[in-house]
């Protein structure tokens, strides 16, 4: 997305699904225009460093957070059901930016 990259901002996709399955969801979208990253094995390991991943279900719980050049967690959201309002991740993008 255009409005991310013009503030610095990369956006990457995570999730417990294999490759395959998020190459196939992605082109099912029309292929999305940032990096997926597979958690696949050993099952959800980075997940569990940020504790997004259910362990009840083996899947990711949806979230959106915005991490700094130094690897600081400096925002984050979890999403039930719903997507995060690029709207207002670009706000907090700039009041973190300052």
């Amino acid at each position: 997305m255009k409005q991310f990259e013009e503030k610095g901002a990369q956006l990457i996709g995570l999730s417990a699904d294999p490759r395959a399955g998020l190459r196939n969801w992605s082109n099912s979208l029309g292929n999305l225009g940032h990096p997926l990253l597979s958690d696949f094995w050993p099952h959800g390991a980075t997940l569990k460093l940020y504790d997004i991943f259910n362990e009840d279900s083996g899947t990711s719980r949806r979230s959106l957070m915005i991490i700094d050049k130094e690897g600081i967690i400096r925002h984050t959201e979890l999403h039930q059901g719903t997507l995060p309002d690029p709207a207002a991740v670009l706000a907090e993008l700039d009041k973190l930016q300052g």
